[in-house]
């Protein structure tokens, strides 16, 4: 996708309009987004077969594996997801590829035009364009990840999708969701539909507990992680298991544990909705999954030309408790591959439990570089993550960026090149790839 500076602006300006029709940045309801897509002809009527995908963590890896997997049967598949990296585009995938900016600006500006200045979130508006589209450009499937919660997300205005998909619920959002795990997981299984399968991930014993409860009212198949299907490394291979059969399979080229149950989430959802879905297809798309700031290795760039020598950089959205949980588990696991000292360069929202996602480094990093979190999205000052980490006995001290951490870590010496772990939000991580020029395609 290219696009110039000056169509950029102009974008730009339609987005930041938009940013205003609303007092609240969130406000949970499916009232104003119905209103619209009545006034835009009902786009959701008009959509390829729907995979809905609700979930604390794993839903953009889960919809990769997906588009992956579709995308090398030749299937064309489009993409909504939420938040971008680096550019607003990035939420919207036409048929395989990037909606085109003059594509994006007139959607926008259509949708801005039917609204006619009614209070509407920025997510329910971006989120009607993004539906508009996808009805005007044919497809084999719609991806669609939930944008906060499921039982009021503006994604949630699908009657009857293909099938919907929960991955693991935890805790998040409690200002919206609450702290309570049933509560969050009735949230989550909002999206469920009657009659229409769902693949459930890994849960807990209560989550599972409420997602069966809706299912039951609901009247909606469930194909459940550990029962219905099943997934574990053995030799250096993946081993997917379900009543069709058992899969022999490379591992994913996402690294980390977690990733093996997201892959099982989209090859449950792929076996279910295309019989006989090629073995081949899902083998080729474990190779060629590719999905930024998921413990993404940085190799070049200008951030590794100020890291220690022979540092390895790894990048990575995760800000919440169990994204803390993963993450720990893999720099565990890359520690067993090969010994380097850890230390964590951290940022994070103040709307997030900075201790709870920092515990799961506790004798594991060596240190956390605290950094603040850029732009208007609320960040918590360096020296407030700084002093949590050091409440949870990690040492820990606080720079102005990421380019200071790096550089200040630049001047030590090392016995052996540090592993960086760049961490604690999706906005820090977007900045990142920002500062390192990456276009995402």
């Amino acid at each position: 996708m290219t696009t110039t500076p000056a169509a950029a602006d102009m974008t730009g300006a339609v987005l930041a309009r938009l940013l205003g029709l609303h007092p609240k940045k969130i406000d949970l309801s499916l009232g104003r987004t119905l209103a619209l897509l009545e006034k835009l002809g009902r786009p959701q009527d008009h959509l390829p077969p729907v995979i809905h995908v609700a979930g604390t963590n794993g839903k953009g890896s889960t919809v990769a594996f997906l588009r992956a997997m579709l995308e090398v049967a030749g299937k064309r598949v489009h993409v909504y997801t939420s938040p971008h990296l680096v550019e607003f585009h990035e939420r919207i995938r036409l048929a395989g590829r990037l909606i085109a900016d003059a594509r994006l600006r007139t959607v926008l500006e259509e949708c801005e035009a039917a609204n006619a200045g009614a209070p509407i979130t920025f997510f329910e508006i971006t989120t009607a364009a993004a539906l508009l589209e996808f009805s005007r450009v044919p497809a084999d499937f719609l991806l669609l990840e939930v944008g906060l919660g499921g039982r009021y997300d503006s994604t949630n205005v699908i009657d009857r999708p293909a099938a919907t998909i929960i991955t693991p619920v935890s805790h998040d959002h409690p200002e919206f969701l609450g702290t309570e795990i049933r509560g969050i997981a009735f949230e989550k299984a909002g999206i469920l539909k009657a009659g229409v399968p769902a693949i459930i991930a890994p849960q807990s014993d209560e989550a599972l507990d409420v997602i069966r409860r809706e299912a039951t009212r609901l009247a909606a198949p469930l194909l459940v992680a550990g029962e219905d299907f099943h997934v574990h490394c053995e030799h250096g291979r993946l081993i997917y298991q379900d009543e069709a059969g058992l899969l022999d399979l490379p591992l994913p080229k996402l690294p980390g544990r977690h990733q093996f149950d997201n892959a099982a989430n989209a090859i449950a959802a792929l076996r279910l909705l295309e019989a006989g879905f090629s073995a081949e297809a899902i083998d080729r798309g474990l190779n060629n999954v590719e999905w930024p700031a998921r413990l993404q290795r940085l190799k070049a760039g200008p951030l590794v030309e100020l890291a220690p020598p022979g540092s390895e950089i790894w990048l990575d959205g995760g800000h919440n408790a169990e994204g803390g949980r993963v993450l720990g588990e893999a720099m565990a696991d890359f520690e067993e591959d090969g010994a380097r000292p850890l230390i964590l360069i951290c940022g994070t929202l103040a709307t997030k439990d900075t201790a709870a996602f920092l515990h799961a480094f506790r004798g594991l990093a060596q240190e956390v570089i605290a950094v603040p979190v850029a732009g208007d999205h609320a960040g918590r000052p360096a020296l407030e993550v700084a002093a949590t980490a050091r409440a949870q006995g990690i040492p820990a001290c606080a720079c102005a960026s990421v380019s200071d951490a790096l550089a200040y870590l630049k001047a030590r010496r090392w016995a052996k090149p540090p592993r960086l772990l760049i961490a604690g939000s999706l906005y820090l991580a977007g900045e990142v790839l920002r500062s390192q020029g990456v276009t995402l395609l």
